[in-house]
């Protein structure tokens, strides 16, 4: 996506950090000479200091969120033929020094998006931020499928392409998850950067998040994402990845597929075996949804997991769990008499013997898939080497 020489521009979104944002100015400037400062409506801000700056300031008029500030950045990067923006928050919390670590990151992949992943070990760290951190994190995951360490963090380097090719709907701080579960499904690759953080004692901290109102539009976004991941609507991409697909009817090839794309044999059984577990129960018209969720939050492969979920379907898989729900319920017999009777009028009768069969038919057969997929997948990869 990028081939062109990294071009980075440092910008840093304030809004009434009048106290801060001048040191914090002062410090990028020696770490770099590209400094944009999106001011968003402050009230504590005179003409005459920005001047003094000798950095380049754009002014909203009014407030309009964190969100439409680093946007407005993102339209002069790509003005002014940036490759890269990197975004610090005004408030002191991020060390300039860091940028370091961000400019040798994007050299180093200039395609990915990184995070900084604050420390959190200090004393002064509050519950509500190490708690928002994990709640962030755990809906990234469901919403992706990806791991990260802090999704909250405002200390990020972007390729502007990602400001390019994608829209967004956030102005607020739940803009800063929106355009990372995005940019994830866009194909890039989000990797966290260490950082230090410094969190001043709460009569000294300056903080704009709103409490009701923020966590309020960041469950509304969540809610959003989550059930676009469920949609099997292809996401936009950036970056085109050849994802091969799971086929039932060519599952050898299919594992083979899966291996050359790094995903190991225990990756590929594990994501199979959930696949047939899930596939088994009598999730009617939900399957598909509870194998994304369970795939995406235990960091499994979606496409296997889905396609191997095909082995289920009607009618053979739904019949041998009735058959042995039937069993159950009927003293040691099964269901011979297949009729209008038997499917039709006692059929709440049936789904209630598919579901009594299925506790015991899906983890069997979610083991047994497990232990085949896994068997032949090292198999393969074991034939892959010598060959």
């Amino acid at each position: 996506m990028t081939s062109l020489k990294p071009e980075i521009l440092i910008a840093i979104p304030v809004y009434n950090h009048g106290k801060s944002v001048f040191d914090i100015i002062e410090r990028c400037k020696k770490v770099h000479d590209n400094i944009l400062v999106i001011n968003d409506g402050s009230t504590d801000i005179t003409q005459n200091q920005t001047i003094a700056t000798n950095v380049r300031w754009i002014h909203h008029s009014r407030n309009k969120g964190k969100g439409a500030a680093i946007l407005t950045a993102a339209m002069y990067a790509l003005k002014h033929g940036m490759t890269h923006m990197v975004t610090i928050d005004a408030d002191s919390q991020h060390d300039p020094d860091d940028f370091l670590l961000f400019k040798q990151a994007i050299h180093t992949n200039p395609d990915a998006l990184f995070v900084g992943k604050r420390d959190f070990s200090a004393p002064s760290i509050p519950g509500l931020s190490k708690f928002g951190r994990h709640f962030s994190n755990f809906w990234f995951r469901v919403e992706t499928g990806q791991g990260i360490g802090d999704a909250q963090s405002g200390f990020r380097a972007y390729p502007v392409s990602v400001f390019k090719y994608l829209t967004f709907s956030e102005n607020h701080y739940s803009f800063e998850v929106e355009v990372l579960v995005k940019a994830a499904w866009a194909g890039l690759s989000i990797e966290d950067i260490d950082i230090s953080v410094h969190y001043p004692f709460q009569d000294k901290r300056i903080s704009h998040f709103k409490l009701f109102k923020d966590n309020l539009r960041l469950t509304h976004l969540n809610t959003k994402l989550m059930f676009r991941s469920f949609l099997p609507i292809p996401h936009k991409k950036i970056i085109k990845s050849k994802i091969p697909r799971f086929s039932i009817f060519k599952p050898i090839e299919s594992i083979r597929l899966f291996l050359a794309h790094d995903l190991s044999a225990f990756q590929i059984a594990i994501s199979g075996a959930t696949g047939v577990l899930l596939g088994t129960l009598p999730l009617i018209a939900l399957h598909t949804i509870v194998i994304l969720l369970v795939s995406g939050f235990f960091r499994l492969n979606k496409v296997v997991a889905v396609g191997t979920s095909q082995f289920c379907m009607p009618p053979i898989v739904p019949a041998l769990c009735i058959e042995t729900g039937y069993f159950l319920t009927h003293n040691g017999t099964f269901l011979t008499d297949i009729s209008f009777e038997t499917i039709g009028t006692q059929g709440l009768l049936r789904i209630y013997e598919w579901f009594l069969g299925s506790l015991i038919l899906a983890p069997v057969l979610g083991a047994l898939s497990f232990v085949l997929i896994y068997l032949l997948a090292t198999l393969l990869s074991i034939l892959g080497k010598k060959s």
